[in-house]
């Protein structure tokens, strides 16, 4: 069983500041970092860490060399990420003092994938292998028929969240990891929603899911057709939370991927990434398997 993450490549511009810039202001920063990120980034490594065998498939601008050697440094295969011209896919991050972020993107390479391109991709791959997409490449709704009709199970984390994500062909999907936002939006419900409700009507609006569902300080809940299951948060020190639902997300489909129980996947990508977020940084923040299952946390 392989997995293949066909997923963004960016180059993430991090500011420190004491709070957002707010419309009109201008502020200097208390500090300046640049790091590899992109969801798909972060979400291959990530599945890398936790000892699933990943492939990145993703363009690369012409200053995106790093990118591709990031992954390799971290043992994803990197057949898959090829130059093209233009710019790079990047971000610009500010984190406040309390470790929140707001981030501002630049699709550029992310958003040129071409159908030859996936053509190429998916003749590596076979049923039952695994498929994982987020929201930052220019193709997302094609990726999905062209695995589901190859037979591949699908994974997907709409971030960023967008109406137009609703007329994907989101039947196909087995795994959905969202956030309450994305929860929200994704059953057509107003934010603020319970999640037992949000839960409930996105099973029944695509009852071939499963649903994970981060709720910040109140854990995770999971549901599907026929089980449901739930874990808090752990204890620590935020310092930066770009990469802590990138972390959760490589981390549970790992586990599940390997056949383990929904409750321990929960459990595991819980404390990975409260282990994420005590550390600057998205790709270099993510922990290894072995810190993870020797953690030492506290449930909150």
């Amino acid at each position: 069983m392989k997995i293949l993450n066909f997923g963004s490549l960016n180059l993430d511009f991090v500011y420190q500041v004491d709070h957002f810039v707010r419309p009109g202001e201008t502020m200097a920063s208390m500090g300046y970092q640049q790091f590899c990120g992109g969801k798909g980034l972060n979400q291959s490594i990530a599945l890398a860490k936790a000892g699933a065998p990943v492939w990145h498939a993703g363009l690369i601008g012409e200053n995106g060399a790093v990118l591709k050697k990031t992954l390799e440094q971290y043992g994803v295969h990197t057949t898959f990420v090829r130059p093209c011209p233009g710019s790079n896919g990047h971000a610009i991050i500010q984190v406040d003092s309390s470790g929140q972020n707001c981030i501002l993107l630049f699709g550029g390479s992310n958003q040129q994938i071409t159908a030859p391109f996936m053509d190429e991709v998916f003749t590596f791959f076979e049923p039952g292998d695994i498929l994982l997409l987020q929201n930052e490449l220019n193709v997302g709704a094609e990726l999905i028929e062209r695995a589901h009709r190859q037979g591949m199970r699908i994974a997907l984390n709409p971030s960023p969240m967008a109406e137009t994500i609703l007329e994907w062909p989101l039947g196909d999907v087995e795994w959905f990891l969202l956030n309450e936002l994305e929860g929200c939006e994704l059953a057509q419900l107003p934010m603020g929603t319970e999640p037992d409700a949000i839960l409930a009507q996105l099973v029944e609006r695509y009852p071939n899911g499963r649903f994970v569902l981060t709720l910040g300080h109140k854990g995770v809940q999971y549901r599907d057709g026929n089980a449901t299951a739930s874990h808090g948060i752990y204890r620590v020190q935020a310092v930066d939370t770009t990469a802590a639902g990138d972390t959760f997300t490589g981390y549970f489909l790992t586990y599940v991927a390997e056949g383990k129980p929904v409750a321990d996947a929960l459990a595991a990508a819980s404390a990975a990434s409260a282990l994420a977020v005590t550390r600057q940084g998205a790709a270099v923040s993510i922990p290894a398997r072995d810190e993870v299952e020797h953690h030492t946390l506290s449930l909150a």
